[in-house]
């Protein structure tokens, strides 16, 4: 009998060879798709300016979660840190002689060859799959000992998760930064073993929680190995079902979809603002506005002159400080990656300060994340409206003309320039109210001036996504399990009542063919 396209996996329920091999291919797809898609994000990456042109804004996906992990630089010579790469292995130590392939492209190659290898493993096993390793010893049939096989797999992947922040974590290190995004660099990170641990923030956290979590998953592990449990737990948890495992797997699977989905859109110490760009809330706070204000107030505090202050202002942290860079800004249907947008940016041309003819110093209101348009208003110090762009002219009362206000700029590219005409002041005004003011070069690719969003937000949609599509996984495969006799409509008591053709009259056992008649 055919199956239909929705059914096909269930000829491996019942075929522990081939059920490992389908695994096999799954993971030898995701690997073989993670290093083609690292080897095509290097063909396309430019590395040449990190702090205008980082590769959040030019779309990496892959590439920022190898980064984070400790692998910065490439085979052409650069590193994301600035550095120059070094590929002499004498000089890099244990390390550098252990992996030799600890660059982008020698992990993306390592990962296509262990596809490769997975592939062959799956074909092997599909081939060979009715071995003596799957039959029960009492009765000799292929049969799974589901709560044995959870046990080793709690327990390796215990093992990984404990070596990860015992050993990965403190030798070769993970991203870290300060608060703001401007000394990111990979180091070896501690674990924070107190109440500093559960602050997502803290790069000491992830490495004591990995210790903590892979201690308790080897020792859940062992126990399930070592430990049967009883008859009862054993069937109203339907532990001999294969698709009860699947249903428990896509509820963990669908756990780890929204944590991580959390943690990518709110921020964290393991999505790094230098590797995913800022998150939509650090616009919203006016994050780095708030920072770029107290270190110009301290400047000038120790002396230093306006526009002295904002010159001394990172342009990295300037760049943050703008609207095209918000993950909640381009909308999940534009293609293409943040320089599609906008633009490639070529240089800050400076704080834009408006001051009215009373001498008042003003400041835009600036653009909400999921407004296309937004009127432009500029307010003092108390939050008054003295000035604005009116849509009806005839009508204004606070138009740029009618208030006098003039622009400004400190730091930057056109640091000290003061401008009065009405028509540049507007001007500036629009760029203002996007946060500090950058030129940008449409040519380079092709830009069409429609705001792009960052991986930040492709991947917290996807996973998103993901997650409730596991659960309502989960729901289907664990109803499927739990109330198997009720989907199937039959007793499984009933005996041979149902087979094809036996009766005249299904289930009615007056009516049972004699074997050799019609």
């Amino acid at each position: 009998m055919g199956l239909p396209w929705y059914r096909v996996h269930s000829v491996v329920i019942n075929d522990p060879g081939r059920l490992l091999a389908v695994h096999l291919m799954h993971t030898a797809l995701l690997a073989g798709w993670a290093g083609s898609m690292a080897l095509y994000e290097l063909a396309i990456f430019d590395p040449s300016d990190p702090v205008l042109n980082p590769m959040w804004r030019q779309g990496m996906y892959v590439m920022p979660f190898m980064a984070r992990l400790g692998v910065t630089s490439s085979w052409s010579g650069w590193d994301l840190t600035g550095a120059t790469a070094s590929f002499d292995l004498d000089s890099l130590g244990f390390w550098g002689k252990a992996l030799p392939f600890s660059t982008f492209e020698g992990v993306a190659v390592a990962h296509i060859l262990f596809s490769g290898l997975l592939i062959l493993a799956a074909i092997w096993h599909w081939t060979y799959w009715d071995l003596e390793l799957w039959e029960d010893s009492r009765t000799g049939e292929a049969a799974l000992d589901l709560p044995r096989i959870f046990g080793i797999h709690l327990f390796l992947a215990g093992l990984v998760c404990f070596g990860f922040g015992a050993f990965h974590c403190g030798t070769v290190g993970i991203w870290v930064s300060d608060p703001y995004a401007l000394t990111g660099h990979v180091e070896p990170v501690k674990p924070a073993w107190g109440a500093a641990g559960f602050n997502p923030f803290n790069p000491g956290g992830i490495v004591a929680n990995h210790i903590g979590a892979g201690i308790i998953g080897m020792v859940g592990g062992i126990f399930h190995i070592t430990n049967r449990p009883g008859e009862r737990l054993y069937r109203n948890l339907r532990m001999g079902s294969l698709e009860g495992v699947l249903a428990s797997a896509l509820a963990a699977t669908l756990f780890v979809s929204f944590v991580v989905s959390g943690t990518m859109w709110y921020g964290s110490a393991t999505t790094p603002v230098e590797l995913f760009g800022p998150t939509r809330y650090q616009w919203d706070s006016g994050y780095f506005k708030a920072e770029i204000n107290r270190r110009v107030q301290a400047a000038m505090d120790g002396g230093a002159s306006k526009a002295e202050a904002y010159a001394s202002i990172p342009e990295k942290l300037a760049f943050y400080d703008y609207v095209g860079n918000s993950p909640a800004k381009g909308g999940l249907f534009r293609v293409g990656a943040m320089v599609n947008g906008d633009g490639l940016p070529t240089g800050w041309q400076g704080h834009v300060s408006f001051q009215d003819k009373e001498g008042n110093d003003l400041e835009v209101r600036r653009i909400p994340n999921f407004f296309e348009n937004f009127p432009v208003i500029l307010e003092d110090k108390d939050g008054n409206v003295r000035a604005d762009i009116p849509f009806r002219r005839a009508e204004a009362k606070y138009s740029i003309e009618q208030t006098g206000v003039t622009a400004t700029i400190y730091g930057g590219e056109l640091d000290g320039k003061t401008f009065n005409d009405p028509v540049v002041v507007k001007r500036l005004a629009r760029k203002a109210q996007l946060g500090e003011a950058f030129k940008f070069d449409r040519d380079r690719y092709k830009s069409d001036g429609v705001f792009r969003s960052s991986p930040r937000s492709w991947f917290t949609f996807a996973h998103a996504s993901f997650g409730l599509l596991y659960l309502f996984g989960h729901w289907w495969h664990a109803a499927r399990t739990l109330y198997k006799d009720v989907f199937a409509g039959i007793d499984p008591d009933i005996g041979d009542q149902v087979e094809f053709g036996l009766f005249k009259k299904l289930g009615d056992e007056s009516t049972r063919r004699v074997a050799g008649r019609a």
